[in-house]
């Protein structure tokens, strides 16, 4: 490309950045003016920002650098001053336009709350295959209903009542009898376990009077005291008698002890 040419596509990107620039009235680096004019008018990114460099030279667009980055805007000296009117106009359009965004703002709430409320419910294929359903559940309840109708073995309301009453009144016989059964089953527990007590009681104060007097240890006079009831007895370890023996083997235990000894305990 000559270099007419190439002064020619510097002076028209120039001017394109420059009446952008006037028009926008805000500041734009390099990058984001490549971003906005290349589809429009086909400007290549170093031919931008040479381009910017040299209105910012010339002293028709202001430059200032933030960093490393570098942004332009307009030179508001050459930038046609308002007048009072135009500025009043200004602002009534900027409050007319605030107005509007704020309508349009929550007109979107509103389509957006819409939207999720139609999201949420069935679609109109999904509600006609419900209805299909729901018609032959009718049709499915409405034919036992007529099975049940035409029916010839049913329960008066006389022998429904009859039913009901020998029922409960079944019911409460049961339990009635229930409770006996456990009231006397606790009754006959608590018998058994004082009867029980007793017995304990009187074995522990026999084998403590007994033990007394003897020199040995009780384990010892448990031994002892089956080789005399049984003189052929292993010397091994063997259970202890049933409960039910208890009251007898102590009669005996200390029958024998009072004989032997006339009364007290010989020790040889």
């Amino acid at each position: 490309m000559s270099k007419g040419r190439e002064g020619a596509a510097a002076g028209a990107a120039a001017a394109v950045l420059l009446r952008y620039l006037q028009e926008q009235n805000r500041p734009y680096s390099a990058q984001d003016a490549f971003g906005n004019l290349q589809r429009e008018h086909g400007l290549g990114k170093a031919a931008v920002a040479k381009a910017l460099e040299q209105l910012a030279q010339q002293g028709r667009i202001r430059e200032k650098a933030y960093g490393k980055q570098k942004i332009y805007f307009a030179d508001q000296e050459q930038l046609p001053a308002a007048s009072d009117a135009e500025l009043r106009g200004l602002d009534g359009n900027i409050a007319a336009l605030s107005t509007e965004v704020q309508a349009l703002q929550q007109s979107c709430r509103r389509m957006e709350a819409e939207l999720k409320d139609l999201n949420g419910s069935m679609t109109t294929p999904e509600m006609a295959r419900e209805v299909e359903e729901l018609k032959k559940d009718c049709a499915s309840y409405t034919e036992k209903l007529e099975r049940i109708k035409s029916a010839t073995n049913h329960v008066t309301p006389e022998e429904k009542e009859k039913v009901s009453w020998c029922w409960s009144r079944g019911s409460r016989s049961l339990l009635r009898a229930s409770l006996l059964a456990v009231s006397e089953v606790c009754s006959e527990q608590k018998l058994y376990c004082k009867e029980w007590r007793r017995r304990k009681r009187m074995a522990t104060e026999l084998f403590d009077a007994i033990l007394e007097g003897y020199p040995k240890s009780k384990k010892q006079f448990f031994v002892s005291t089956k080789a005399l009831l049984c003189p052929g007895f292993p010397k091994v370890a063997v259970p202890a008698p049933p409960r039910e023996s208890v009251a007898v083997l102590l009669h005996l235990l200390k029958s024998l002890f009072w004989s032997s000894t006339g009364g007290s305990w010989n020790r040889n």
